[in-house]
């Protein structure tokens, strides 16, 4: 009998495979690079070939890796990068344009719009979210305008909206099932997470056709399974989330007040709220955790946009170092307090600012700055923005006295303790830098029976290595206030 459950976790710049056992422990983990492509200036795009083929590829590398045929595998899970918009054929599954990823900003005007039309708090106080391209809505708005005849086709019914869980579903099932689950909708603007469906008055705001909208369904439930010809073999996918979502639950934060933060592309901080809809008054999204045999759990999220993507740009645009972990000891020969100051707002601010039009910029160079003050800014940064969140936090009530860390660049070590000591908050990085994908192979075993219910996630997460603040907190501080000023110089330069 089949006992592997196999997680899919498509990111914004790689994909990757992992085959799990039944009792959730790591066997293999297959990787593929993808590229970004910048169209124009605020535009950022991926072909959704690319995604597909990369996926496809990765699972069939951890099956060789293992010697296991299709049939080894006993269900499917899915976690995703969010809010990036596709829209295809119904017919022939055909895209009609590239991939519209998430930190894509070309909409901006129109949320600009939308805030100074007063629409906003109607926004919140049904989605959670706030008026900014970084969601889907905007964006297939786009698409349905820009694309010749794509606006006749949706309205006929001819034509599948979808976010990427959605794609790769409608794939894999070899265009069956056009299906996505409440987490992923819950980050279109469209989807009301208080009444937990599609959102009529939303639909008309944003004048997109309800024809081309997937159903809505719980994150651990039989979403169809995989078409004989794509992998060899009829393979139930039992599990959709994501990817924030789904490591909030790998890293076993299932109780109210329990907050993690990943570094990956972007960082995100999560905290669990339970059954209610926490809505922020300083910027932070309510978002919808996970929704199981129909009961919703509910988060407050602090979203930036640019964490991992700022040292890929050190590699991949400035040259200074030939892999990430080339960061750390450079980082060891300079110190927080460099009058190096990055703002990497390549795509924008996120949480707090939500200034989509702002570009990056980095103060207080001088004749001496080089590799090293460079990568100790690179880092400095996604640490400050931490802070940022966990402030916003603290100012809506929530007071967050530790944090649980995953994702890439938490192999290094540098990083973990300036976050520690410039957000003045004790780290706890997890055993395994693969959360996102864990909760979604948490959710598929909940599915099949090998775990019970959520609590079993505690008796799988396991604390990796802690990390104490031990610069004073009064330093911090200052650092940190000097951090606000760069924020708002270039905020009111931006204007």
């Amino acid at each position: 009998m089949s006992k592997y459950i196999l997680a899919i976790d498509q990111g914004t710049t790689s994909s990757r495979a992992i085959i799990y056992n039944s009792a959730l422990q790591a066997l293999t983990t297959a990787q593929q690079e993808l590229p970004l492509s910048y169209p124009e200036p605020g535009w950022v795009e991926q072909n959704p070939h690319h995604i597909w083929q990369s996926v496809l590829g990765c699972i069939k590398q951890a099956l060789q890796q293992l010697a296991l045929k299709p049939t080894d595998i006993a269900a499917i899970g899915i976690t995703n990068q969010r809010e990036t918009t596709l829209l295809w054929h119904k017919a022939s599954g055909k895209t009609l344009y590239p991939a519209i990823v998430w930190q894509d900003r070309r909409t901006a005007k129109q949320c600009q719009q939308l805030k100074d039309t007063g629409c906003e708090p109607i926004l919140q106080q049904k989605t959670g979210l706030l008026a900014d391209p970084y969601f889907s809505a905007t964006k297939l708005g786009w698409l349905l305008d820009n694309i010749p005849g794509a606006r006749a086709l949706a309205e006929a019914g001819e034509l599948c909206f979808g976010t990427v869980d959605c794609y790769l579903l409608w794939q894999l099932t070899g265009g069956k099932v056009h299906a996505t689950d409440a987490s992923n909708a819950s980050r279109t603007l469209l989807f009301n997470i208080n009444s937990q469906r599609w959102d009529d008055e939303l639909l008309q705001l944003f004048d997109i056709p309800a024809a081309i909208l997937p159903q809505v369904m719980d994150n651990a439930a039989h979403f169809g399974i995989t078409d004989l010809h794509i992998l060899g073999a009829n393979i139930p996918i039992l599990s959709m989330i994501g990817d924030q979502q789904a490591a909030l639950l790998g890293q076993a934060c299932i109780s109210p007040g329990m907050s993690k933060s990943t570094y990956g592309t972007g960082c995100f901080a999560v905290v669990n709220t339970g059954a209610t809809v926490m809505l922020s008054q300083h910027k932070l999204l309510s978002t919808l955790a996970w929704r199981l045999e129909g009961q919703s759990t509910y988060a407050l999220e602090g979203s930036i946009f640019m964490a991992g993507a700022t040292v890929q740009w050190l590699r991949d645009k400035l040259g200074i170092i030939q892999q990430a972990s080339d960061t750390e000891a450079l980082a060891q020969q300079s110190s927080y307090q460099q009058t190096e100051l990055l703002i990497p707002a390549f795509t924008g601010l996120g949480t707090p600012y939500w200034r989509p039009e702002i570009n990056a910029a980095l103060f207080g160079m001088t004749r001496d700055t080089g590799r090293a003050e460079l990568a100790t800014a690179a880092l400095c940064s996604v640490a400050y923005q931490s802070r940022d969140l966990l402030s916003a936090m603290l100012k809506d009530g929530v007071r967050v006295d530790s944090l649980r860390v995953d994702g890439g660049m938490t192999a290094n070590r540098w990083y973990l303790q300036a976050l520690a000591d410039l957000s003045q908050t004790p780290i706890t990085r997890c055993h395994t830098t693969d959360t996102t994908a864990l909760g979604a192979a948490f959710l598929a075993a909940l599915q099949l029976g090998y775990v019970n219910n959520l609590t079993d996630i505690n008796r799988i997460w396991q604390s990796g290595e802690q990390f104490q603040p031990v610069l004073p907190a009064d330093s911090a501080q200052a650092l940190y206030q000097r951090w606000q000023r760069a924020c708002k110089a270039l905020i009111a330069l931006e204007l």
